[in-house]
């Protein structure tokens, strides 16, 4: 009952100054308000890159060019990764942990034509390896992936992503129509199903032609830009790195150069997912960090705000004390107060703080937000500990005031 009380004063006291407790408050709620907003980005996007390594599988290797040095000095990509490099990696005589390798190049931002329609796309030169290893379809009736013949003989064929596929064909089935990327005539020979992103990547947005059509006809290169590769099973991808390590190094005769530094990077994707989490973990550290200072600028306000309470209700206190109250009972009630202060602030907080994750979400179209209650409980609960921790020392003097003085004054 005692409780309830305190709860109502403390109310009618903020709602009788109320411009002033909110400017006390206010730090408390930039704070919360704060941490809320980053936690919901932090943690939207957090959830969106993980699903993103698991659409790749926690089997899937990628095979990178390293950083070219000359006197030590990065001068570019290393060029040696090769088509024949992909094809011995899946060779299960020389690797048997690696179940299939799909070699990849990629052109951004190309045009593809068909009439005087076109769209702006994604090219992806690969291997037949590709749609099995990431278990992405040929949709229902429309026809085929590419084929190992394809690439052999540099095909001039071509794989529409879902998205592609409408944007150039409506409701029409593309299969058999020519196409234009760049300038060069392509025959589609199949329209992928629709799967939005597979890693780091729109498939929709994408088209796929055979890897040797893509180097020699439309980028004019001889290396790939990466090799995407497939353990035999998740418990056997460091098996799989040794003997892919041990066979790139002879194929690029890697031994007798000058130094014997690896001219390729290997990263599976769990190790890529373990670094996300731990620079994920920083961010962490940091946004809390942040919200702690303003909690602090917050708990100064409402210690501020409680000293000039504990000077106004003098008189009060002396007469609380005079007809029986514990000194106990005026540093309860005043630490109460506090916390209600700081409480109410840090509701005010959350609140704020999830509408701002809304508006950067809608405003973006990029940032996913994802407010859990595991950040809403801890910010209500920092809140909380900041108003009592504030509150000490007005409740304390309120609490040591002489009743005598006290009813003394004027």
């Amino acid at each position: 009952m005692f409780v309830l009380q305190v709860i109502w004063m403390a109310l009618r006291g903020l709602r009788a100054n109320l411009l002033r407790s909110l400017l006390a408050t206010l730090g408390v709620i930039i704070g919360v308000a704060a941490v809320i907003s980053a936690m919901s980005i932090l943690e939207g996007s957090q959830r969106d890159i993980v699903e993103r390594f698991e659409s790749l599988g926690s089997d899937t290797i990628i095979i990178t060019p390293a950083l070219a040095r000359s006197g030590g000095r990065v001068t570019g990509i290393a060029q040696t990764l090769s088509v024949e490099d992909a094809e011995a990696l899946a060779d299960p005589r020389l690797c048997p942990n690696v179940k299939a390798a799909a070699p990849q190049v990629t052109l951004r931002n190309v045009s593809i034509k068909y009439f005087s329609r076109n769209d702006e796309v994604e090219v992806m030169g690969t291997s037949e390896a590709f749609a099995a290893m990431y278990s992405y379809r040929v949709a229902a009736g429309m026809g085929r992936f590419l084929e190992r013949e394809d690439v052999n003989a540099k095909a001039k064929v071509v794989v529409l992503g879902h998205r592609v596929a409408r944007n150039l064909f409506g409701g029409a089935n593309p299969v058999g129509q020519a196409v234009k990327i760049k300038g060069v005539p392509f025959r589609v020979v199949g329209v992928m199903e629709k799967r939005g992103n597979i890693g780091f990547l729109n498939v929709d947005r994408q088209v796929f032609v055979p890897v040797t059509t893509a180097m020699s006809r439309l980028m004019g290169i001889r290396f790939l830009h990466n090799i995407s590769v497939q353990a035999v099973s998740p418990e056997r991808v460091d098996a799989a790195i040794a003997e892919i390590k041990r066979e790139l190094r002879r194929r690029h005769d890697i031994r007798i150069r000058t130094g014997g530094k690896d001219d390729f990077q290997i990263a599976s994707q769990e190790e890529q997912r373990r670094q996300f989490q731990e620079v994920s973990q920083i961010f962490q550290v940091v946004l809390y960090s942040i919200a702690g200072i303003s909690l602090v600028v917050g708990g100064i306000g409402i210690m501020n705000i409680m000293l000039v309470s504990v000077t106004e209700r003098t008189r009060e206190i002396g007469v609380r004390i005079a007809v029986g109250a514990q000194r106990i009972d005026i540093l309860g009630q005043f630490l109460i107060e506090a916390s209600i202060i700081s409480l109410l602030g840090g509701a005010f907080g959350v609140g704020m703080g999830c509408l701002m994750a809304d508006l950067l979400e809608n405003a973006t179209q990029i940032l996913e937000t994802y407010t859990t209650t595991r950040a809403v409980a801890w910010a209500l609960a920092m809140a909380t500990l900041t108003g009592i921790v504030s509150g000490i020392y007005p409740a304390y003097k309120a609490s040591s005031l002489d009743p005598v003085e006290a009813l003394r004054y004027e």
